[in-house]
């Protein structure tokens, strides 16, 4: 008994002093998903990266509205978003303690504004993602007037594109040669 006593009073305390004072999580630790709605493009890498359905996207296309959400309830945790996103908006914090009193207060929401097309002006593409895929052909050194042709060309919806693209081949098949 003495020995044990001995022993006890060697190693010290054993037991965390957890909800009084924070718990120290380990390097790596994965927690909760902390987004940034600044750098956020809306792409929905996120979206379809999430094995737990979390994460959804929606789309208002009467407003213009892009709705990117998610439910805290439904995450696991897994980082599969952090790891998918291409500007970092979304990273694992150390927090774990996800208590609520109202299943509201799991939900992370944002709205983007989509951009319209210049041919049939209905909303097809979130105006941040355009932006952003903009910056990176010039960050990858491509000239001004090739990425204003681009431009052109990416704020044109996929049916009209495909209609422009239609209309040229039947020009290009059906011209008679001399």
């Amino acid at each position: 008994m003495i020995k044990l006593l001995k022993k006890v009073l060697q190693v010290g305390e054993a037991t965390l002093k957890y909800p009084f004072a924070p718990a120290e999580v380990a390097p790596g630790f994965r927690g909760k998903p902390v987004y940034n709605f600044e750098l956020c493009i809306s792409c929905g890498a996120c979206t379809l990266a999430c094995p737990a359905n979390a994460i959804t996207l929606s789309c208002d296309l009467e407003r213009g509205i892009r709705t990117w959400q998610l439910f805290y309830g439904r995450c696991i945790f897994c980082g599969r978003c952090e790891e998918v996103c291409p500007t970092e908006a979304i990273t694992l914090s150390p927090e774990f303690e996800l208590a609520a009193f109202k299943k509201e207060d799991l939900i992370c929401r944002a709205d983007f504004r989509l951009n319209k097309c210049r041919f049939c002006d209905r909303f097809f593409t979130p105006a941040k993602e355009l932006e952003y895929v903009l910056a990176v052909m010039v960050q990858a050194g491509l000239p001004e007037p090739e990425v204003a042709n681009r431009r052109a060309l990416l704020e044109v919806c996929p049916e009209c594109r495909r209609k422009v693209e239609v209309e040229k081949m039947k020009k290009a098949v059906f011209t008679p040669l001399e």
